[in-house]
């Protein structure tokens, strides 16, 4: 019942720091289900963000849907989904209803200020931690820099970037890894 309970705990925590997008919590999941409590690997952890990019829906809820799959089954999923939404939930109304009255906050706007250049400080700290486990050779390093190369400098829309990805590590690991 305790680790039942650290569960539910752990995936509420989550989803009370990861209100406003899951890019600027991804360390925080990422140090919470592979490294302190270790339910999976940091290589499962990756899927889950590839996956979240190409379906709908934060990376944390993904991840709590996940997570709670594994460890106990489709009811714990569910229920791990909820406790990930609660707190982003409740702050959502409380925001929505106070935003008249504070929107033109001068300490509002300052401390908003504050929070966005430090959010772009996570989210590349979170960047980074994902590359360590994901480059690991010259050939994801290669598959890297030719997608934010595509992404940045062709303005080549993601998903058709993630598709030719499919297609080149499918071309890559199926016909010419094999030759060397």
């Amino acid at each position: 019942m305790a680790v039942f309970l650290h569960v539910i705990l752990t995936f509420i925590k989550i989803g009370a720091f990861s209100f406003g997008g899951g890019y600027a919590v991804l360390a925080l999941i990422q140090k919470e289900v592979v490294e302190v409590n270790q339910w999976i690997e940091a290589k499962e952890f990756v899927n889950i963000v590839a996956v979240a990019e190409m379906t709908p829906g934060p990376i944390a809820v993904n991840s709590s849907t996940y997570v709670g799959f594994k460890l106990y089954g489709p009811g714990m999923g569910i229920l791990l989904t909820l406790c990930v939404v609660l707190i982003p939930f409740v702050l959502a109304l409380l925001v929505s209803h106070y935003f008249q009255k504070f929107k033109d906050s001068e300490n509002l706007n300052l401390a908003l200020a504050g929070i966005r250049p430090t959010v772009i400080g996570i989210i590349a700290a979170a960047c980074f931690s994902i590359g360590k486990i994901s480059i690991t050779g010259i050939h994801n390093l290669v598959f890297f820099l030719l997608a934010l190369f595509a992404v940045v400098k062709l303005k080549i829309h993601p998903i058709l970037v993630l598709v030719g990805a499919g297609v080149l590590g499918v071309v890559y690991y199926l016909y010419l890894l094999p030759l060397f």
